[in-house]
């Protein structure tokens, strides 16, 4: 049996380990709203795939708001107020953790040379409300978040070196895996020389992540495939 590698898993968090049933859009147009009287901030862009951080500074540029480090601080703080009351405002059968998914968090858990963290463009306080309303925070010791850099190639590159950090070797050792939803998952991953497993749990086909780039792409995680994939067993 050939020596698996180190390796680091980044998961994303919306379409990827959740459906957060738009409770994440509501709470940032609910920002705007309260800060800025404009809950339309947000309606001419899509925000699949985005940081929060990116999300804030072109919703803010649009309104003609100046997008200080500043103004940013301001809505984000908002919204994660407004964030943990609407995600508790969801019923479960619409707030739900996608199938095969907390199956293959734990799978990867047990494997010794694994470290498993995220790789979201949620701050680190917003992916704690997602998470925790589904029962699967505690899973993630670590990750690249929002909070760690507007860019996405750039947070999961933190949160790549967070994870090598963790099996204590460097990560030029590792083999990186990023687990999402978008294209921009995709491109991330490839920015750093990762590969990418794409989902179709979000806005896109398993086909147009792998047209994006992506190494992998599976329906869900219920997919025969999927969990030996991700293992490094396929």
């Amino acid at each position: 049996m050939r020596r698996m590698r180190p390796t680091v898993l980044l998961f994303d968090i919306d379409g990827t380990l959740i459906d957060n049933a738009g409770s994440g859009r509501r709470s940032m147009d609910l920002a705007f709203q309260e800060l800025h009287q404009r809950p339309d901030a947000c309606e001419s862009f899509s925000l699949s795939g985005m940081t929060d951080q990116a999300i804030v500074r072109k919703a803010l540029e649009i309104i003609g708001v100046p997008a200080t480090p500043e103004a940013i601080s301001a809505v984000i703080s908002t919204y994660l107020r407004h964030l943990a009351q609407e995600v508790l405002r969801v019923e479960d059968a619409r707030y739900r953790l996608h199938v095969g998914m907390r199956e293959a968090v734990d799978a990867a858990l047990a494997r010794p040379g694994f470290a498993v963290g995220l790789g979201t463009g949620n701050v680190r306080e917003g992916a704690r409300i997602k998470l925790e309303r589904v029962g699967i925070h505690d899973r993630f010791s670590f990750g690249g978040f929002g909070c760690d850099h507007e860019n996405r190639v750039e947070l999961i590159r933190h949160g790549a070196r967070s994870g090598a950090a963790q099996l204590g070797v460097p990560l030029e050792d590792c083999r990186v895996v990023v687990i999402g939803d978008t294209p921009k998952d995709v491109d991330a991953a490839k920015g750093i020389g990762a590969s990418c497993i794409g989902v179709g749990t979000g806005h896109f086909t398993p086909a147009q992540l792998l047209d994006a780039g992506a190494t992998h792409a599976f329906a869900d995680f219920t997919h025969r495939e999927a969990l030996a994939t991700l293992l490094g067993e396929a």
